[in-house]
């Protein structure tokens, strides 16, 4: 099928031939495809409601000898026919204003830049503390099965981000909700969780990056200096500072570099820690007995939060069609085959980083993991006289450097929903100086919570069960959604059986959270950090 396109088309020549201005293109056995659904910058003719029937191509005799083209600004989509097409096709010209989707210069590269930074981070070294519950057997075990479980659903999105049907790309994990669930059921279920897991994430980073900062700047300083230390809020300050400077790159493409820095200093500071801690040996009288509570429904509830620590030690999922969205398309080289690519050597460096971690600091430390901090606190508890001050404040740098890293991709999406509303109303992109003052105001805001409320990390564990079908589940009924496999298919069997278990496994983890904040209580502190 020949592309129809909006470029200006040079006149031919008058003849007596009553030649119409436009024809219906003969259908080819391989259709082209163009790029994505929101390449232009403009407004594209968009079809009547009633469908292709009530198109009708008529062949006008140019008035002039420079006749105006009325070919409709549209392109053909992902290898549909012309009837489909010029029904379906509805792009959005404001992506092309917004920060994840105004550049599609992306590749392979880009993908593993970026998910290596948004998948691995701080919350892996806490799965060593999931160990001292489940013990050897069953945490190698679930551990693996949550591995792969989420490699799986993030395979899905890969192959949900363009539709060969329609044509669409859903550049946005929200807008792949909509289309499957519905616009009101998926901003009930899926808003909350995305929003926290893009600016709750941001909130948590500015409490670790302060707080590594102070330790940084007490192993530089040495234990006889006699410089005062700043207060846990200017720390954070400090940070956000930081964080507010790079959050002045323009789109996502932009930091693609700085996902870089982010994924090398990530893979840093996890070798580092197991690499030290299995050299130093293991700790005198270690246990690796599973700990037991003393009434059988506490025993099931410290069962339930490890494998929720498990869980959360891989994320990510909710920025994998935004970085998607910046490649390019066609239909010859559709975006998932390199997408794919990019993530399956993220995820193997992924792997070879979290599970020699969780295996080695189990081994090095047993029950005595610090429940705080897993083994970035180990490293600093038991090792903080016997290992090279060089050491320490090398990988406290790189904690830091990978928090600043990650705040930019995290808080991208929160960028691009800021800007989105602008476009919408004005019409064309936000300037820079406005782009500047909204992710200023975002950033500051971040420093605002994280400094007003810091007690926010002890409803983790119960927002984070909010969160958790945003991984686990929502992609194996999207899949089902959109695919639509026949019935008792294996395919069909496997995203049912995986999508029910983590809903059900979402609902324990908040009855679980729930009952740990009622248990324990929560140390209520406005506006005193620590």
């Amino acid at each position: 099928m020949e592309e129809i396109t909006a470029a200006p088309i040079t006149p031919r020549p008058v003849t007596t031939d009553a030649t119409p201005a436009t024809t219906a293109a003969p259908q080819s056995s391989e259709p082209k495809m163009s790029k994505a659904a929101s390449v232009s910058r403009e407004p594209l003719v968009i079809p009547p409601r009633g469908g292709v029937d009530q198109i009708e191509i008529k062949a006008k005799t140019p008035k002039s000898l420079t006749p105006r083209s009325r070919t409709p600004r549209f392109m053909t989509p992902i290898g549909s026919p012309v009837r489909r097409a010029l029904q379906l096709t509805r792009l959005d010209p404001e992506d092309a204003w917004l920060p994840i989707t105004e550049s599609r210069n992306g590749n392979a590269y880009y993908a593993a830049f970026h998910t290596l930074c948004s998948g691995i981070g701080i919350q892996a070294l806490v799965i060593p503390v999931a160990f001292t519950i489940l013990g050897w057997t069953w945490g190698i075990i679930c551990m693996t099965l949550a591995f792969l479980w989420q490699l799986y659903t993030l395979f899905l999105l890969v192959q949900l981000h363009e539709s060969s049907e329609t044509g669409l790309r859903y550049c946005r994990y929200i807008q792949l909700c909509n289309a499957c669930f519905g616009e009101k059921l998926s901003k009930f279920l899926a808003l909350f969780p995305i929003l926290y897991l893009s600016g709750g994430t941001c909130v948590a980073l500015i409490v670790l990056g302060g707080a590594t900062c102070k330790m940084f700047f007490q192993i530089v300083c040495g234990q006889t200096c006699t410089i005062k230390t700043l207060t846990p809020a200017e720390w954070y300050l400090v940070f956000t500072c930081a964080a507010v400077i790079l959050s002045q790159l323009p789109n996502l493409n932009s930091i693609a570099g700085v996902s870089l820095v982010g994924a090398i200093t990530a893979i840093g500071y996890c070798t580092l820690i197991w690499v030290v801690s299995v050299d130093k040996g293991r700790l005198p009288h270690v246990s690796y007995n599973p700990l037991k509570a003393d009434k059988q429904f506490i025993q099931f509830f410290d069962v339930l939060n490890a494998l929720g620590m498990i869980a959360f030690g891989f994320r990510g999922h909710n920025l994998i069609l935004e970085i998607q969205a910046t490649m390019p398309s066609s239909e010859k080289h559709p975006s998932r085959v390199p997408m794919w690519r990019g993530v399956r050597f993220s995820y193997t460096l992924i792997a070879l980083c979290i599970f020699p971690l969780a295996i080695g600091g189990y081994w090095a430390y047993g029950q005595k993991i610090p429940e705080q901090g897993g083994m970035f606190a180990a490293l600093f508890t038991f090792h903080s006289t016997d290992t090279s001050q060089f050491v320490l404040g090398l990988a406290s740098l790189f904690v830091i450097v990978n928090a600043l890293s990650s705040f930019q991709i995290y808080g991208m999406p929160m960028f691009d929903e800021m800007e989105s509303h602008y476009t919408r109303r004005f019409k064309k992109a936000a300037p820079w100086w406005l782009r500047a003052i909204m992710r200023a105001m975002f950033t500051y805001g971040c420093y605002f919570v994280a400094v007003a409320i810091p007690f926010l990390g002890s409803l983790a564990g119960l927002i984070g069960g909010i969160a958790l079908p945003v991984t686990l589940a929502y992609p194996c009924f999207m899949w089902l959604k959109m695919k639509k496999p026949k019935k008792y298919t294996p395919s069909w069997w496997i995203n049912w059986v995986l999508g029910v278990v983590g809903m059900c496994l979402s609902v324990l983890l908040i009855v679980s959270g729930t009952y740990v904040v009622i248990d324990t209580g929560i140390k209520v502190s406005f506006f005193k950090p620590t």
